[in-house]
């Protein structure tokens, strides 16, 4: 679900595609999604058995998974083996065959659709496109219909696999251009490229617009690290569209950035992403999902942060996304996957045996309770051989509270979260119990307590560390002692109202690792 926008204006850039199924596991529950773009997109589709040198591979048995489940014919799916080489040659025979040729007139405006593009320190922004209709040469000012920009080419290539230039791009063919665009927020993902002089009359319609649903703060750790982070941010969102970021401030981190993705999987890549190719240090708040608050004048108020949540006298009803889970599983763990759904609040609508070994399974459920460690805890459970996928479906009313964690008597606004009112006090009793092993131990006492509103539902204390002050007291009158301890107490308390206590990067991580 995370990456089906990549998939989809991939497909949009072709005519055809191999859908490689494998021999052993059968259809899963990706490939279904997957198959669905390709054949809403019309494209020819070529169905491949992958694997069939293992011995447990059974190819007759997959290929009437693909008639079935999928809906299109498989009767003379190609068998093949990655491994051995078995049916490469029968796979490419099939492209040049089946695959139907690319429409277009070299001759007609020039007509392109903008499927990829990055920034290239040197060059500017580079845009892979594909050409539908007429002629793109060197030294053509093209124009972005978006925005109705216009620019001139200045170098034009193909891949093979590495960059080559050549002279002209004509229709049909997919390469890159750059023409010294230097605003990344020039390039739309999805746009059409014409001639300037002699533009195309029809635009394609783009891709339909995806809206993020797990949203994360991001934090620089360093205090000079937000204009770091914002350009890295800018930049990496010109390769990869479907996040979306918007300036945040944070009490207890500073200044950041407030970030949309569409789901967990989504952004750890675009975290590690920013670390590793941006050399940047990031603390990461714990995901949340976006809410509908109906407030008491009847207005609709959407919030995708936990610290936006209005006071309970003011709003009348909360509501929150539910997605349509769809789970393939051998029948041997159904048990164990029914109860991982139930306790996540989901809802059976549907059981299928695609055959005996073979099970499928709809919930609905609170994408809430998904984007935590739902999909770790199902590949545990089925022994890694479950597969799962999701839509959203709509957002329905629930008895939802903001769960606040208070370090000291100050709410850590960062370690908020909305959750459902039957799970709140479990919740922030494992949160506090897992936030007292990750807080290091300070020179006076750290309360820990998690609340909602002003009831305080569970506490931890870190005591504090003590230097034995009487380790020069040998012998002699015990109240020596005594008044030598009564005063460090003394010193403490006065530390503690003056003192802040430091949360390392491991606090900020712990809502995400509640068993």
């Amino acid at each position: 679900m995370d990456f089906s926008y990549e998939v989809s204006r991939s497909l949009a850039a072709c005519e055809g595609a191999v859908l490689v199924v494998d021999a052993t596991q059968g259809v899963q529950a990706q490939t279904i999604a997957n198959a669905y773009l390709a054949i809403n997109n019309n494209l020819e589709i070529i169905p491949v058995l992958n694997k069939v040198d293992l011995k447990t591979s059974d190819p007759v048995k997959t290929a009437l998974d693909i008639e079935e489940v999928i809906g299109i014919d498989a009767s003379h799916a190609i068998l093949a083996s990655a491994k051995t080489g078995q049916g490469v040659e029968e796979i490419l025979e099939a492209i040049v065959k089946k695959v139907p040729p690319p429409k277009g007139s070299a001759s007609n405006p020039l007509k392109a659709l903008l499927i990829d593009s990055w920034f290239d320190t040197f060059l500017g922004v580079i845009c892979v496109i594909r050409v539908f209709e007429g002629t793109l040469k060197k030294g053509t000012f093209v124009q972005l219909m978006s925005n109705k920009k216009s620019f001139e080419v200045q170098t034009l290539g193909i891949f093979s696999p590495k960059p080559k230039e050549i002279g002209s791009l004509n229709a049909g063919e997919v390469g890159f251009f750059s023409a010294a665009i230097k605003d990344v927020r020039d390039t739309k993902i999805g746009d059409t490229i014409t001639e300037q002089n002699h533009p195309t009359q029809t635009p394609f319609p783009g891709f339909k617009e995806v809206k993020p649903m797990v949203f994360s703060g991001f934090f620089p750790t360093e205090n000079n690290g937000y204009e770091l982070l914002k350009d890295a941010l800018e930049k990496l969102r010109l390769n990869d569209a479907s996040f979306t970021y918007e300036a945040d401030s944070s009490t207890a981190l500073g200044f950041g950035f407030r970030c949309g993705f569409l789901g967990l999987l989504h952004m750890e890549i675009v975290k590690e992403r920013l670390e590793r190719h941006f050399s940047l240090s990031l603390v990461t708040t714990a995901p949340s999902v976006i809410y509908k608050i109906k407030m008491n004048d009847g207005s609709t108020l959407v919030i995708d942060n936990p610290a936006n949540l209005p006071s309970p006298s003011l709003y009348q009803e909360t509501h929150e996304p539910y997605i349509k889970a769809s789970i393939h599983t051998p029948s041997n763990y159904t048990g164990d996957v029914m109860k991982l759904c139930e306790e996540r609040r989901g809802h059976q609508i549907k059981m299928e045996y695609l055959s005996p070994q073979h099970l499928l399974l709809e919930y609905e459920m609170p994408l809430n309770e998904m984007v935590f460690d739902f999909y770790d805890k199902l590949k545990t459970i089925s022994r890694g051989y479950a597969s799962f996928d999701y839509e959203l479906i709509d957002f329905k009313p629930a008895d939802l509270v903001k769960l606040d964690i208070l370090i000291n008597g100050d709410p850590v606004d960062a370690l908020s979260l909305i959750i459902h009112k039957e799970k709140a006090y479990y919740r922030g009793r494992e949160l506090a119990k897992k936030l007292k092993t990750v807080i290091h131990r300070q020179m006076f006492e750290v309360a820990i307590q998690a609340a909602i509103g002003s009831r305080v539902i569970a506490r931890e204390t870190v005591g504090a560390m003590r230097k034995d002050v009487t380790a020069k007291c040998y012998g002699g009158d015990i109240s020596r002692k005594r008044k030598l301890l009564e005063k460090q107490k003394e010193g403490k308390k006065k530390m503690k109202m003056i003192g802040r206590v430091e949360l390392p990067q491991e606090a900020f991580l712990a809502v995400l690792k509640i068993d």
